[in-house]
């Protein structure tokens, strides 16, 4: 049985456009006004649209101690390693994943920890799949204590996405596949892991957030 709700950042943009959907149906209702009935139905299809936007499927995490869940939902778009000198201040693997518009944009914890380092950066809003955008667009950086030593990752705005929703704090205990934000349309999250680990996945591979095995 498919489970499927709406998660928490949503519930503003529903309500409103519910409230413009109601109130151009009345209007135009009343009126007899073909206009306002056209922007009623309009209105009504960004509120279903919305409302398959927001969606907040029910995951089945993992049970395994020690794995590495998918951070969010989309494609596996690059694999590497590079220099990261905020938090791991040395060399790390990077695993990124592109949200398309119809990917789920929920976010979360890809394994249990501490929450060491957070932080915000403003930044440009360039394509989310090109790799410049991982330190140039607006973006969150949490870096985590965990069993399997440091691991981070980010969340990067992408071209249409211009809001980068999280909820963690510094000092906060999270657990593996818990719901910490999400990038509102389109986006990139990156996930950085200490170069020993070794990867379940490849580019090109389908990933879902909280579920899909990272690394074991």
């Amino acid at each position: 049985m498919l489970r499927c709700t709406v998660s928490r950042e949503g519930w503003g943009t529903l309500l409103v456009l519910a409230l413009f959907v109601a109130l151009f149906a009345f209007l135009g209702f009343r009126s007899r006004d073909p206009l306002l009935l056209f922007f009623s139905l309009l209105t009504l299809l960004l509120f279903l649209l919305a409302l398959y936007f927001f969606r907040d499927p029910h995951r089945t995490v993992p049970r395994d101690p020690g794995v590495i869940v998918s951070p969010a939902d989309g494609l596996v778009c690059a694999i590497d390693e590079i220099e990261e000198p905020l938090f791991f201040e040395g060399r790390v693997k990077r695993v990124a994943i592109y949200l398309s518009l119809l990917d789920v944009h929920i976010n979360y914890i890809p394994l249990s920890g501490t929450v060491e380092y957070a932080r915000y950066f403003r930044g440009k809003h360039l394509r989310a799949g090109r790799p410049e955008t991982s330190e140039n667009n607006t973006r969150t950086f949490i870096g985590l204590s965990t069993e399997r030593g440091r691991l981070a990752f980010k969340q990067i705005a992408g071209i249409v996405a211009r809001r980068v929703i999280c909820r963690l704090r510094m000092g906060d205990r999270v657990v593996t596949g818990a719901k910490f934000g999400m990038i509102k349309f389109g986006s990139r999250v990156e996930l950085l892991l200490p170069p020993e680990i070794s990867l379940n996945v490849q580019v090109g591979d389908r990933v879902r957030g909280g579920e899909s095995v990272i690394a074991a």
